[in-house]
């Protein structure tokens, strides 16, 4: 029970004694008829879209993640500084192949519904995922899971199909979080509208735009949580939402757009939260179709456009550098040596190495957001400068994918250049190296839209999946940053920075650098 509950618990006691004992049996009737003598705290959230489902298997946005780890939680998460933390599981033994992880749960954990935590619930949950014919979004996280076994009541081995030594980061993924098997066989393919699970809050409503979660007052963490509800409102425009921040209507705020910041560092009852963040912004090269399969043309392309003036103009100084082909704050990162500083002689000279005097012509396609928008329009002007003469095609969300992920084979891809982003929400630079940049990832399968293989990137890649010893796993992530840095497959552009804004009165409320929201530790002075 928090400090201050206590004081004036004690000041309500030292003040009744001095009544009759008649009058103090009427006034606690009456205390007892109106309910807790504290105002409940209610924490409200302003967010920029709508939650898309509950149940984290078949999630693909961040925000909506964010939404379901306020209820569910996985064997392992992250802490605000995105350094893997134990959960439901307390320890774990790993075999020297990395095919074979056994560990030991924690104890005296219930489900929102009353069921208990235990090894079959997580062999429920796994095997669900694991399972190619149920077609979660997620299904990846587990795809070299061959058999879960159950040893007894509070333990699981997990057996794959081949080495993978970042499992304990995949289990962090929010996608790996456990439901409450009851619920999974009451409500079956409806769970991402009923979660149970064994987090801080409990569903209690959503609608199209509004999550509302209250305490779990039989969590498993003493003196958690704080506030006694939070309610996620999804507000789109960004003026409504700075409103309702302002007003204390929001206690918590983001995105932040870059030319609200003032507004926000104006008034001295809110806060600006300004962070570095795991979102790597780039423009991926189609590496197998002229001009973009020769290096040097790709290299020139990155000495052309003046990164820090993409952080000024695109995201208004809030966003710092990409010095590698991971963000800084992600696992295993190394910042390269030779970085790609502005320099238009260079990059002209490239062009004229590469039989490209003149420059060329291509296609780049993006979001049709503003910001992606504004980010592709700096990357045509800079480029306009070597002779590059860039056509820039924003897409509608569902178009782009369509556009990306309906080609089965690399020779039929139209893609040539690509402005997008990646944030790696397993905190380990397999996530942000192996859907990107492996040689075997390329669509349908995972995101590698520059259609880049170099075998030593291959080999550093899967060598760095195929063992749990981290010094073997930093030397085999050393080798392929510093390989694809030289090779260039994209225009390594910038990491955003996480711009959010807070009410003073808010603590233990963390936006984390993949873009998420933890609210376990959330209170309200």
């Amino acid at each position: 029970m928090p400090s201050a509950v206590i004081s004036e618990s004690r000041k309500g006691r030292h003040h009744v004694t001095r009544f009759a004992l008649p009058l103090l049996a009427g006034l606690l009737a009456g205390t007892a008829l109106a309910g807790p003598a504290f105002a409940a705290k209610d924490l409200v959230v302003g967010l920029p879209d709508n939650i898309t489902t509950l149940d984290p298997a078949d999630i693909n946005d961040t925000l909506s993640q964010s939404a379901s780890r306020t209820m569910m939680q996985g064997l392992f998460g992250f802490d605000k500084d995105m350094k893997l933390v134990p959960l439901l599981a307390e320890s774990f033994t790993v075999n020297d192949t990395a095919t074979e992880y056994t560990y030991r749960l924690r104890k005296g954990v219930t489900f929102h519904d009353g069921s208990p935590f235990n090894a079959q619930a997580v062999k429920t949950n796994f095997d669900r995922l694991a399972n190619p014919a149920n077609r979660l979004k997620r299904q990846s996280l587990l795809a070299m899971l061959a058999e879960t076994v159950v040893v007894d009541d509070y333990t699981v081995t997990l057996k794959l199909s081949q080495p993978f030594g970042a499992l304990n980061n995949n289990l962090a993924h929010p996608g790996a979080m456990i439901h409450s098997p009851k619920a999974l066989e009451t409500y079956g393919k409806e769970i991402g509208r009923h979660p149970v699970g064994t987090g801080p809050y409990k569903f209690v409503s959503w609608a199209a735009d509004t999550l509302k979660v209250e305490k779990n007052a039989n969590y498993w963490k003493p003196g958690l949580p704080k506030v006694d509800t939070v309610t996620l409102k999804s507000v789109p425009e960004n003026g409504s939402r700075i409103a309702m921040l302002q007003t204390n209507e929001a206690q918590f705020i983001y995105p932040l757009p870059p030319e609200m910041v003032k507004m926000v560092e104006a008034n001295s009852a809110l806060e600006l939260i300004d962070a570095p963040s795991i979102i790597a912004r780039y423009v991926a090269m189609n590496t197998m179709k002229k001009p973009f399969n020769d290096p040097r043309v790709r290299q020139a392309l990155n000495y052309a456009v003046d990164k820090n003036a993409y952080a000024k103009v695109v995201y208004r100084g809030y966003a710092g550098p990409l010095d590698s082909a991971i963000p800084s704050k992600l696992g295993f990162h190394v910042t390269q040596p030779n970085q790609y500083t502005y320099d238009l002689a260079k990059a002209k000279a490239l062009l004229v190495e590469a039989g490209y005097p003149n420059g060329f012509e291509a296609e780049m396609f993006g979001r049709n957001s503003t910001n992606f928008i504004r980010g592709m329009q700096f990357v045509q002007q800079q480029l306009s400068q070597i002779g590059v003469k860039l056509t820039v095609t924003p897409l509608e969300a569902g178009v782009e994918t369509a556009r990306v992920w309906g080609v089965e084979k690399p020779e039929d891809a139209t893609v040539q250049m690509q402005y997008g982003g990646w944030s790696a929400s397993t905190g380990d630079a397999d996530w942000g190296l192996r859907p990107l940049l492996w040689g075997k990832g390329f669509p349908p399968k995972f995101f590698n839209v520059a259609y880049y293989k170099n075998d030593t990137v291959d080999s550093a890649i899967e060598t760095g999946i195929g063992t749990a010893d981290t010094a073997k796993r930093a030397e085999a992530y050393r080798v392929a940053q510093e390989q694809i840095w030289k090779d260039a497959p994209w225009i390594f552009l910038g990491v955003e920075n996480l711009l959010a804004g807070k009410s003073k009165k808010l603590t233990g409320f963390y936006y984390v650098a993949d873009g998420g929201l933890q609210m376990e530790e959330a209170d309200l002075q």
